[in-house]
Formats: C-alpha cells, structure tokens, sequence
C-alpha cells in the first residue's frame, strides 16, 4: 500500500471512531497526520535494516568465494612427475662407452674414428673396429633401454592426466583451476622431456653407426693398399705348380 493510501485509510479509522464515541473524543486527542508519518517513519526504518541485512549477506557470500578463490588445490602430482624425469635422467646418465658428453665424442673420433693411417698396426686396426662395434652395439642398447623407461612412464602420466582433469573440473575456486591448469602443464613438460631423450638417444645411435660405416669403409681401403702393395722383401718368381 503506498504512503498516500495508508493515510488516507488511517483518516476514514479515525473519524468513524471519533464520530462513534463524541464523549471520549473529548477528553482522547490523536493527530492522524502525526500517526502516518509514525507509520511511515518505521516502514522505512524496516525497510533500512532489511536492506543492511542484505548487504551484510552480500558480504558474508564474497567473503566465502574469496575463500574458495583463494583454497590451494588438494592433489599434487609433482612427486610423481619427478620421479619419472629422475628415471629417464639416469637412463641417459648410464648411457655405455661414448656417452653425452662433448668431450667424450671429441676424443672417440680424434682416437677411434680417425681416419686410419699406414703407420698403424693390422693389431691396432682390428682394435678399432672392434671399440667402434661396441660403440654402435651399446649405444643401441641404450636407446631400446631409454625407450623402455619412456614406456614404461605412460602408464604413470595416464594415471597423473586423468587425477588432474577431475581435479580441474571440480576447483571451487580459480587458483584451485589454476593450479591443476599448472600441473597439467608440467604433466605436458615432462612427456616432451621423455620424447626428447628418447629422439637424443635414437639418435646418437644411428650416429655411431653410420661413424662406424665410415671408419669401416676408410679401414678396408687401407687393409686393401696394404694387401695390393708388395712389403720390402718381396720378390716375384716363377712357380711351377704341374709337373
């Protein structure tokens, strides 16, 4: 009912009472217009504290998502992760003969994989191939083992993938989102990692052996020189192999 109809009622109330009873009117003084504006008065004073209690509401319930903004995400898969880049870091740290290391790889093919020259030995040649057929077949074992360990790391990464998706579809909060958005994102780091050891490893086994291919073929053509070359006592004679 709005202001002006309320005091429009509260006046016809007053003038039948006062027309009612003219003998207590005489001795009973009420003011209507002093009444509305009591009623009106306290309406709107109602009216406030409703309106505090709804700002105080408001309040209470951004406080409360504040605090689900600001909640840390219960699970955490960096453990897991780490220990799986820790694997494939000790695969390549138990990489055999000619390892990753640039100096190791200079000194190989300053010694091994040098060219092979006439002062050497028939002995000294057959030692070097025989290091660099250890080289190749060692570093192919290394690659099969590190592709090993990248496998076997699949399993743990679906079991860390399919943890964090459910964890982000059910953050209440956005640093709870953000934080499986984080995770995921290592999740992604540490398969790249795996894929880069396993592609470096690959690598430097077909590397070996084509460096071993080619010192072969230098090898046999010096072996070759030498078996077409008469030695310094040789003389040539005449045989007679039928009688």
């Amino acid at each position: 009912m709005s202001p002006r109809r309320l005091r429009f009622a509260i006046t016809i109330l007053v003038a039948s009472a006062l027309s009612s009873g003219t003998a207590r009117a005489q001795w009973i003084v009420f003011d209507p217009n002093n009444y509305v504006q009591n009623v009106l008065t306290a309406a709107r004073e109602l009216q406030q504290i409703s309106n505090q209690i709804t700002s105080l509401q408001n309040e209470a319930q951004m406080l409360i998502n504040q605090a689900k903004n600001l909640a840390s995400l219960p699970y955490s898969s960096l453990l897991q992760l780490q220990t799986s880049i820790q694997r494939t870091q000790q695969l390549l740290g138990q990489a055999q003969h000619i390892a990753y290391d640039v100096q190791q790889i200079d000194h190989a093919f300053a010694t091994s994989y040098a060219p092979a020259t006439s002062s050497q030995s028939d002995a000294a040649l057959f030692a070097g191939a025989q290091t660099r057929w250890q080289n190749s077949v060692g570093a192919l074992q290394d690659a099969l083992r590190l592709q090993a360990g990248v496998v076997g790391n699949l399993d743990t990464n679906r079991i860390q993938l399919s943890a964090l998706v459910s964890s982000s579809q059910s953050a209440s909060g956005a640093l709870q989102a953000t934080q499986a958005g984080n995770q995921l994102l290592a999740l992604q780091a540490q398969q790249l990692a795996d894929l880069t050891a396993a592609v470096a490893a690959h690598g430097r086994a077909q590397a070996l052996e084509a460096a071993q291919r080619a010192a072969a073929q230098d090898q046999g053509r010096e072996q070759l020189q030498r078996f077409l070359t008469p030695g310094p006592g040789y003389q040539s004679s005449n045989v007679q192999m039928f009688h």
